[in-house]
């Protein structure tokens, strides 16, 4: 697969590696910042994640389908982390997560058609 079959994915993992950068900064600044604890650490796994990801697609690398499952498990699991909390960074990069999840499972399952 040409890295142009992984434009969406690509996206969707840059968008969702920006919220949740976005999400762990805004938790620091939260005034509950033990509780929010995990979900930082999830934001700055699923960010790290969806970056490399993207890059392995962006060069068409042959890992990119493996990289693109463990993107789709880290998504979701920061997805679920950041549902727990009430903040709008939270639920924007819940909402965000799951379809970087969904957009990843695709792609994982496409090039795997594909080989």
């Amino acid at each position: 697969m040409t890295n142009e079959s992984y434009r969406s994915c690509i996206e969707a993992c840059v968008r969702c590696a920006q919220a949740c950068e976005h999400c762990a900064s805004a938790c620091l600044k939260e005034p509950e910042l033990p509780m929010l604890a995990d979900c930082i650490a999830l934001d700055h796994d699923c960010a790290q994640m969806c970056w490399t990801a993207a890059a392995f697609m962006s060069r068409g690398s042959s890992f990119a389908a493996e990289l693109c499952r463990v993107c789709a498990e880290v998504c979701e699991a920061c997805a679920v982390e950041c549902e727990k909390h009430e903040h709008d960074h939270c639920q924007e990069c819940a909402d965000t997560c799951n379809h970087c999840a969904d957009e990843c499972k695709r792609m994982a399952g496409a090039a795997v058609a594909h080989v």
